[in-house]
């Protein structure tokens, strides 16, 4: 993996018209490369701009935020460092990791979103600027960029990672996860933010695999169909037996769960600053986002969470026998266009269940784009989650971004 010098200087090459950082050192004075100890020694790696780097700034994507550095790392960025990994900047993300999306452009095709909100994230792995890149999804903010810039994005089980130096605004749903090039060093982060007691070997059996094409909540072009299908048909060729239970009727309301519970959590965790002098340097998306928010009512809020813990309870049952799941990472390739992010539709099911789920990409579009597909696992199979995929990656025509 790439050390932090070097990662530095492809960074300052290579982002004037990429745009994946928000904030780069003028100098790569970091320690030296002899003196790296640790799982992740002298790695360098880039962190999402609602995350706390000591001596960066955090400004989360907007202009309403301090422009003073952080005075220490968050617990995520702290374990990282302590594994030998070095921060070398802050990546661009969407406006309080919200809607407003940042001026990165997709490095495979510039015209196309990277995704959002950990839109630097992404891109600046894409663009092999760097391997590892911490992000953070709160609906589709990891799996989405990781899926229109054809890099690995891991999202774990809600709360195993520590938030304590992250702008939390969503309580019950943020998650700071990882992008990387390599399934294996998706693994090398987990080995770190994730500890086990003994390594997860990959399995030897073929796994037992649900496919969930969740028509019921959109549709997928042509490419992205026929990513799913494809991952279906080589796991079967390969001994995985796949079935296709029926979860259609339950996708709507835990997308109107998810979307009611988001936008109350946001809305209270941003209203400081909607109430300060700073609130008309907020975006008009953020301050819309706040106001819809606050018409949501404390009671209605309760009632959604308790209709939550019962289908969560459900969905816990009705996968209980099967070793991940395989389902769209998004509606198709990078839309056109930078004024979006694109949709996360396919990805706020899992973070309201706060499943583990994982990005590969398997393939290209005629024009260059990624397509692949997302697996989710159970909670806390995070480590058989990625067990399952180093094993199996490759047989799916595995393609990371070059």
């Amino acid at each position: 993996m790439l050390d932090a010098r070097a990662a530095w200087t492809r960074s300052k090459d290579g982002d004037a018209d990429i745009k994946a950082w928000a904030w780069l050192p003028e100098s790569a004075d970091f320690p030296p490369l002899s003196a790296a100890q640790g799982a992740l020694a002298g790695v360098g790696i880039g962190v999402k701009d609602v995350i706390d780097v000591a001596g960066m700034p955090t400004r989360s994507g907007s202009p309403a935020t301090s422009p003073e550095p952080a005075r220490w790392d968050a617990a995520c960025v702290a374990q990282l460092r302590a594994a030998g990994a070095v921060p070398i900047g802050k990546t661009v993300t969407a406006e309080f990791a919200y809607a407003s999306p940042g001026p990165t452009r997709n490095p495979l095709l510039a015209t196309h979103t990277p995704g959002g909100s950990s839109s630097g994230s992404a891109a600046a792995v894409a663009a092999g600027m760097i391997d590892i890149a911490l992000g953070t999804q709160t609906g589709g903010s990891m799996i989405r960029p990781a899926a229109f810039c054809g890099v690995v994005g891991f999202k774990p089980t809600f709360g195993r990672v520590h938030r304590q130096g992250m702008s939390v605004l969503c309580d019950s749903l943020d998650t700071i996860g990882w992008f990387s090039r390599t399934v294996e060093q998706s693994r090398a982060v987990a080995s770190v933010l994730l500890p086990q007691e003994r390594l997860h070997a990959e399995p030897a059996r073929a796994p037992r695999v649900a496919l969930l094409a969740c028509g019921a909540i959109g549709p997928l072009d042509t490419a992205s169909r026929q990513a799913l299908d494809d991952c279906a048909a080589r796991l079967r060729e390969h001994g995985a037996s796949v079935a296709t239970p029926d979860a259609d009727a339950d996708l709507q309301t835990l997308l109107h769960i998810h979307t009611q519970t988001m936008h109350a959590e946001l809305a209270r965790g941003l209203l400081p600053l909607a109430l300060s002098p700073q609130a008309a340097l907020m975006s008009s998306a953020s301050r819309a986002a706040v106001k819809r928010g606050l018409e949501i009512s404390h009671a209605d809020y309760v009632r959604l969470q308790h209709a939550r813990d019962r289908l969560s309870r459900e969905w816990l049952q009705r996968f209980g026998d099967v070793d991940f799941i395989i389902t769209p990472s998004a509606p198709g390739p990078a839309p056109e266009g930078l004024q979006s992010t694109g949709s996360s539709v396919f990805n706020r099911v899992w973070s309201l269940l706060g499943w583990p789920a994982l990005h590969l990409p398997t393939g290209r579009t005629e024009i260059g784009l990624p397509v692949g597909v997302q697996w989710v696992a159970r909670p806390d199979e995070d480590h058989a989650l990625l067990a399952w995929a180093a094993r199996w990656h490759a047989q799916l025509g595995a393609n990371t971004a070059d």
